[in-house]
């Protein structure tokens, strides 16, 4: 079997299981498979598998097909011109995360222009916070960006904090990186710090959501990161809360939403410990982020 027709194969089997974006799909598992750049495949398409690499290949269309996500199939997944592990351990890092970074980046420039400071393009003096860091891709993200700030990853599983380390250590980030295993800012490693910036992209699916989930989140991807309790905004009060108490006067808390999270969200950074509440849709209109800086009372 040749490149072209391991494809069509491929494609044809995913589009009759109903599996999202089958092209893209099959194109990644055969580029898995022969172990491949896309450009060699198209460029090739007379080339042959081997015996072996397509009974390999048809095995990951068969779970893929059964709804296994293709990152875990592939162990990869791209995030900001990154290349990041993933297992079931930790979320699948999405593309509307990366209005996270973005708002992120925007805000800590915008803090600096109105204290009449220049803006620290490297991160220099910054403390920053990543809540929930599963595979580190926030944080990574971040410490591409500034180089020289310092930097906690938190998370609440050992598991998924394994990932993110071994994700910063393969990217080259580990030296600007602490990790922490903590449910939110509970360890005592942190009791005493101050942040100027803690980012999060936390757990907001409902719980009674669950049966309307895609097969390949629901069944596969970690309980802990996906769903913030019932309804899906609960753990946003003490996430919130918490953050309050660790930031500096004028540090910035930046959340990812659920995509009806606002109106249960919007209200918490309306109290006295915030200003300049700010809400980021994403490319699909959806409010994706919110934004506040911590005041001073």
């Amino acid at each position: 079997m040749d490149f072209r027709a391991a494809l069509k194969h491929g494609i044809a089997q995913l589009r009759a299981a109903h599996v999202a974006s089958d092209t893209l799909a099959a194109e990644l598992l055969l580029l898995h498979t022969v172990k491949r750049e896309r450009a060699y495949l198209y460029s090739h398409p007379e080339a042959e598998l081997s015996a072996e690499e397509v009974r390999e290949y048809q095995k990951l269309l068969d779970k893929r097909a059964s709804g296994v996500p293709v990152q875990h199939l592939t162990g990869r997944q791209e995030f900001w011109g990154l290349t990041f592990e993933v297992t079931p351990d930790v979320l699948i890092p999405r593309p509307e995360t990366e209005h996270l970074i973005e708002v992120a980046l925007d805000r800590l420039a915008l803090r600096e222009l109105h204290a009449g400071r220049p803006n620290k393009n490297d991160g220099a003096g910054l403390q920053i916070a990543d809540v929930g860091t599963g595979s580190g891709c926030i944080v990574i993200a971040l410490a591409k960006e500034l180089p020289a700030a310092e930097f906690v990853a938190i998370d609440v599983s050992p598991a998924a904090l394994a990932v993110a380390e071994r994700n910063a250590a393969r990217l080259g980030y580990s030296g600007c990186i602490r990790f922490s295993e903590s449910n939110l800012f509970s360890a005592s490693s942190l009791s005493s710090t101050q942040f100027d910036l803690v980012v999060s992209n936390p757990p907001y699916v409902g719980r009674r959501e669950a049966a309307s989930l895609a097969t390949e989140v629901r069944d596969h991807e970690p309980e802990l990161a996906l769903y913030g309790g019932e309804e899906g905004y609960e753990f946003y009060g003490d996430l919130i809360a918490q953050t309050a108490e660790h930031l500096k006067q004028g540090g910035l808390i930046v959340l990812e939403l659920g995509h009806d999270s606002l109106p249960a969200v919007q209200p918490l950074l309306d109290a006295p410990h915030w200003k300049n509440a700010a809400i980021t849709n994403d490319l699909a209109g959806i409010p994706r982020v919110i934004a506040a800086e911590r005041a001073s009372l």
